[in-house]
């Protein structure tokens, strides 16, 4: 048995919720797609992160961005956040970046009316001149679960519904 505390349980979306995210296929394409989406996993027993795999090909020249709909939602314990990272390969060999550089999934996210859809807009940052090509059920990007302390002066006590910025809302 290890000595892992067991926090979180990563789930696929609802096929309308993960349809909604794209505008240039049509219904019979993106079933396809849904229906071939694999839940985040380690690689190896000493893996931190957890590999989220491609959902369909891509390909990108130096300076181009895609946002990436993933299929995946996270349930997690509260006081835990998932940090999102590029994959450490593609990160060295092409500066394969993450937009908001790491993304935050809060605990809170898998409640919200989106169903807590994770999404990742990547870019190409290569500046040497090199075109990447991420297959489909390849690993683009890894999240690790960190838990977090808060203040002691903390009250907040608002709710989250939605996604990116919605929690600096006031």
């Amino acid at each position: 048995m290890d000595n892992f505390k067991r926090i979180a349980r990563f789930e696929i979306v609802s096929f309308d919720q993960f349809k909604n995210s794209f505008e240039d296929k049509n219904d019979d394409e993106i079933k396809k797609i849904y229906e071939s989406l694999s839940i985040p996993k380690r690689a190896t027993k000493g893996s931190a992160g957890y590999d989220f795999y491609a959902p369909f090909d891509i390909c990108l020249a130096p300076g181009q961005t895609i946002k990436i709909p993933t299929g995946i939602r996270v349930y997690m314990e509260e006081n835990y956040v998932l940090k999102l990272y590029p994959r450490s390969g593609l990160g060295f060999k092409y500066r394969l970046q993450l937009n908001n550089t790491v993304g935050i999934i809060d605990s809170d996210y898998y409640y919200s009316d989106n169903e807590g859809h994770i999404f990742a807009k990547i870019t190409n940052d290569s500046n040497e001149g090199k075109t990447v090509t991420i297959t489909k059920g390849t690993g683009f990007m890894q999240g690790i679960f960190v838990e977090y302390g808060i203040t002691f002066d903390d009250d907040t006590t608002s709710v989250r519904n939605g996604g990116f910025g919605s929690t600096s809302k006031k």
